[in-house]
């Protein structure tokens, strides 16, 4: 399950943002999902992060693709989870070029599946 929650995010980064990140782990912790990608800067993002602007530039460009795309991520999700989402938090580190997905589902996973 965690390999094609992975596989999702991997799939949604590279439609919506243009390019898949390097790393990406995914976890299933009781009613979370939790997911870390790494190196998920494009060559232009990197350079402009070099100034306070620029960061919250690409903060804020990411924080609205996502908007526009999460509604079918999480519909993924759930596909693939068979639990219904009832919050996603997310976070980026331009300066580390990281991004953090929590997914807050409505009951534990491991027992949807055993």
């Amino acid at each position: 399950m965690e390999n094609a929650i992975r596989n999702a995010v991997i799939k949604f980064e590279q439609e919506f943002m243009g390019r898949g990140p390097d790393e990406v782990r995914a976890c299933v912790v009781r009613d979370l999902v939790v997911v870390r990608l790494k190196g998920i800067l494009t060559p232009a993002e990197r350079q402009l992060a070099k100034t306070p602007e620029g960061v919250e530039m690409v903060k804020r460009l990411r924080e609205n693709l996502f908007a526009q795309g999460r509604e079918k991520l999480c519909e993924r999700l759930s596909e693939i989870t068979g639990a219904h989402i009832l919050s996603v938090f997310t976070d980026i580190n331009v300066q580390t070029s990281e991004r953090v997905f929590v997914f807050v589902m409505d009951r534990d996973i491991p027992s949807i599946v055993r």
